[in-house]
């Protein structure tokens, strides 16, 4: 995007139908899309005059894949957010590593994998020599990052003032100023206080939730890659958000880098590694990360992601008991097909005949698997002669 009139009707339209793909179907999408021309000028009259203020939060817990507090901004905002990641995008992807893999274009968990497991390989001459792996990550990351300090990256890199603006309005907002709560209000104060903006200090921490808060995470995270990269010298360094893996021969070396990371991590960015996620082990053993158990040869699931689509999947046949809804029944393909979707990258077949043969039970009634290789799932053909909706 060019500097000229970034705040343009036309920019905006663009992030518009950016926006729109994946949330079409919400109400507050629906509401936006009856006028959203109207609403597209009303937001142009406001960026432009710098008068743009961002609104409120619905604050809900998850629990897949952890207990979280998530934070959804209304629709409009959004629509903001995607054209700021629009500018700002190809700055930083100029500046990222090759091995960063959250939150680009064409990367990815599956990506980072298969890189990771071409180096496992290389570093250990075709699995003759040992290697070791370090596995790390940053503890309480989003509620750590300091804002002042991601303002101040993000001035190093562009002097355009209405992205500096946009920028501070985005970065300095208070989600806990503006808010309602959604869902169950137990699940959500059970998170831990140190996981939780409510408690966190001012300046302190970025919405989980938000497309802005993963760009800018990412963004933060780059200055320790270009440090780790460019002066520790490693080469064999992945990470994805805040894991983070190393590979080589000598153990003291990864000790020593991984004191070298926490040191700068402390200094630079205000950040901790997390004390007890620390793996140092031989490469053979397994790496576990970004949901499969990572060998030489073969891929496995993480038996928790197992667990958690068996615990679903109990969940569904509890609401089979009264008649369900088309959507229900849609929710639930969606749902079953995302794990197998993840399923299907790693080594276990049977595995995903045995999910449906021992725990689909009455599932099976609605939904059928589509090849034999139980890639995924298709509504039965009978539901859908009743316009069950599509496939």
């Amino acid at each position: 995007m060019e500097d000229t009139d970034i705040f343009s009707f036309e920019n905006l339209l663009k992030s518009y139908y950016r926006c729109r793909k994946n949330k079409r179907y919400t109400f507050n999408a629906a509401k936006f899309e009856i006028n959203f021309e109207k609403e597209l000028l009303k937001l142009e009259q406001e960026l432009k005059s710098y008068t743009y203020q961002p609104g409120g939060y619905i604050c809900f817990a998850i629990t897949d894949p952890k207990l979280r507090e998530v934070w959804a901004t209304d629709f409009r905002d959004r629509v903001v957010h995607h054209l700021l990641i629009s500018y700002l995008e190809p700055i930083w992807e100029r500046k990222f590593i090759f091995h960063s893999y959250a939150c680009r274009k064409e990367k990815g968990a599956h990506k980072a994998i298969r890189y990771l497991k071409r180096d496992m390989r290389t570093a250990s001459a075709n699995f003759t020599k040992p290697i070791y792996y370090l596995k790390i990550d940053i503890q309480s990351f989003f509620p750590s990052i300091d804002k002042n300090i991601l303002y101040s990256l993000i001035k190093k890199h562009t002097r355009n003032p209405e992205i500096l603006w946009l920028c501070r309005k985005i970065i300095f907002q208070n989600p806990t100023d503006n808010y309602v709560i959604k869902g169950d209000r137990n699940l959500l104060f059970s998170v831990p206080k140190h996981k939780s903006l409510f408690y966190g200090p001012k300046n302190k921490g970025l919405p989980i939730g938000n497309l802005t808060s993963q760009f800018f995470a990412n963004l933060y995270l780059g200055e320790l890659d270009q440090f780790v990269k460019h002066q520790l010298k490693c080469r064999s360094y992945f990470r994805y958000m805040d894991d983070f893996v190393i590979l080589h021969s000598s153990k003291a070396q990864l000790l020593d880098w991984r004191d070298e990371i926490s040191s700068f991590a402390q200094r630079y960015l205000q950040l901790r590694l997390h004390p007890t996620k620390q793996i140092l082990q031989p490469i053979n053993n397994g790496i576990n990360w970004l949901g499969y158990i990572i060998k030489p040869d073969y891929l496995l699931s993480r038996r928790r992601v197992v667990g958690n689509l068996k615990q679903k999947l109990y969940y569904f046949n509890l609401q089979l008991q009264a008649f369900p809804t088309p959507e229900f029944i849609q929710e639930v393909q969606a749902c079953v097909n995302s794990y197998y979707g993840h399923f299907k990258h790693a080594n276990c077949f049977n595995l995903r005949k045995a999910l449906y043969s021992k725990h689909f039970k009455e599932l099976k009634n609605f939904l059928k698997p589509a090849n034999k290789d139980f890639s995924h799932f298709l509504i039965v053909d009978d539901l859908l002669k009743q316009n069950w909706g599509t496939s």
